[in-house]
């Protein structure tokens, strides 16, 4: 079941993971048998090895992004966060918009993200 403690918990898991490229700690993330979206409409990871194999095969290094987040929306079914990370060694910014669906243990059953990059002319405003 999906509530805002859960995707709380979920959305500062899935930092923790992103910080650290662990296996153990990307694999916690996801159901046995879920799916990621990478794009809404890709070809989605499919199951929790193949979700650590693609994310470590495209991982960022620790430190070099900042991140901020909120819900838009939370119900049962379903949880909507918007999201702005800011790669800070590339002066890039990105605007993110994922839907996740947890199961009852707090783990991703599906996630898809929607992420657009600021212009570099208002990323360069905008970088600490």
């Amino acid at each position: 079941m999906t509530s805002l403690d859960a995707v709380t918990g979920w959305v500062a898991s899935y930092r923790a993971a992103w910080e650290s490229n662990d296996p153990d700690d990307i694999g916690g993330l996801f159901a046995e048998d879920a799916a990621y979206f990478t794009e809404p409409w890709a070809k989605p990871w499919l199951g929790r090895d193949e979700i650590v194999k693609c994310w470590l095969q495209r991982k960022d290094n620790p430190g070099s992004t900042t991140f901020e987040w909120h819900p838009v929306i939370v119900t049962d079914e379903l949880a909507v966060v918007a999201a702005r990370t800011v790669y800070t060694e590339l002066a890039q910014i990105f605007h993110n918009m994922w839907v996740l669906r947890l199961d009852t243990n707090g783990q991703a059953r599906q996630f898809t993200e929607w992420w657009m990059q600021q212009p570099p002319s208002d990323a360069a405003r905008e970088t600490p």
